[in-house]
């Protein structure tokens, strides 16, 4: 039996996990997280329709999914059709959207253990969809990308930037990796970090304090209206993820003459890093990189975690180790004459996508071979 449920709260978290695995962003703890605090609400634009099916009185399959009534929080933009849709006087909102809301990350859409329930998810989505303008389903992995072109939605290729840890030893020995001038320009960066007299600290689960969450969305709100946008998520969310996730957070504290400078938070599990949010109270050049990149490389090369998904756009990225990934999302359109205007764009985007990815790898910053 199928049933659309608003909150979170109705499903059990043990049913919901044992199909979301242990991806820290999947988890029902953070979600609901999101939802409780006020974050990813009906208020905010965020109406939870999260998709189960249930079988025996047990969850079998689950789809995170939102009615939408603006396309902020994304990182997958489809401005330009909604646009589109309002010069016609055609309504584009509400749409539904399968993501994880304010977080660019790749990962399951269709919660399921077999093949079978994964297309009965996703035919239930679809059907949702026609009482909506359209349904979006925002970076899948590859085998769920296949299931939804071969349902008949249309695929969007994007670009995300990547570090990959094969198993160094130290930060150094990543560094060795890299052409002479790109490991020159790191360690100057992190020279000057250590020269502003800015040390850095990295906390997990019970180091993490209420003062530190303080301190962090002071940052992470200074970083929002430096940009002139209005922050997402608030302290409580930050309160409540250390408390009921805190095996998955790593907080970057950086530090001038003992008091709080700057800070930059990470989600993490055994398998994957995603840098997310940071800011600080000054300017110290070269300071972003050291919180948001080295400090998580060094991480990661402490852990034994092979992959760090730095997030959405960024190609000074490159530089520093990382390098490009296409990445895919899903849509259906109800409109006919738009779904088809859509698909001949996608197609021309695509095609610019690849040459932008195959423009970035002759420019990465790892040595030759043989070099």
């Amino acid at each position: 039996m199928f049933r659309v449920v608003e909150d979170l709260a109705d499903i059990p978290a043990a049913q919901w996990n044992a199909l979301a695995g242990d991806h820290p962003f999947l988890r029902h703890e953070l979600l609901h997280a999101m939802h409780a605090t006020g974050c990813a609400a009906a208020e905010t634009g965020w109406l939870p329709q999260y998709l189960g099916l249930w079988r025996g009185g047990r969850l079998a399959g689950a789809m995170p999914l939102y009615a939408k009534s603006h396309s902020y929080g994304e990182y997958v933009f489809d401005w330009a059709w909604a646009d589109a849709y309002a010069r016609h006087g055609l309504a584009y909102y509400p749409k539904l959207l399968s993501a994880i809301p304010f977080s660019p990350v790749s990962g399951p859409r269709l919660l399921a253990r077999d093949d079978e329930v994964r297309a009965q998810l996703l035919g239930a989505a679809l059907a949702l969809a026609r009482e909506a303008s359209s349904l979006h389903i925002l970076l899948p992995p590859e085998d769920e990308g296949k299931l939804m072109e071969a349902a008949g939605m249309m695929l969007r290729r994007g670009v995300q930037f990547h570090w990959r840890n094969p198993g160094y030893a130290s930060f150094d020995e990543f560094l060795a990796t890299l052409s002479q001038p790109k490991r020159k320009k790191i360690r100057q960066e992190r020279r000057r970090v250590a020269e502003a007299g800015i040390a850095l600290r990295r906390l997990t689960g019970a180091e993490i304090g209420p003062e530190h969450w303080r301190f962090f969305t002071r940052c992470y709100n200074l970083t929002y209206r430096a940009h002139y946008s209005t922050p997402y998520l608030n302290l409580a969310f930050f309160q409540r993820l250390g408390e009921v996730l805190p095996e998955s957070v790593l907080l970057v504290l950086a530090e001038r003459d003992g008091k709080p400078f700057g800070a930059a938070l990470d989600v993490f599990n055994a398998q994957v890093l995603y840098g997310r949010y940071w800011g600080a109270v000054g300017f110290v050049p070269g300071l972003h990189f050291e919180a948001c990149y080295y400090q998580a490389m060094e991480f990661c090369i402490e852990r034994g975690i092979g992959l760090f998904e730095g997030g959405a756009q960024g190609e000074h990225k490159l530089a520093r180790g990382f390098l490009p990934v296409a990445t895919r999302s899903a849509h259906w359109l109800r409109h006919p004459r738009f779904a088809e205007a859509v698909e001949q764009f996608l197609a021309r985007e695509a095609r610019g996508v690849d040459r932008y990815i195959d423009e970035l790898n002759e420019r990465a910053p790892f040595k030759a071979v043989g070099a």
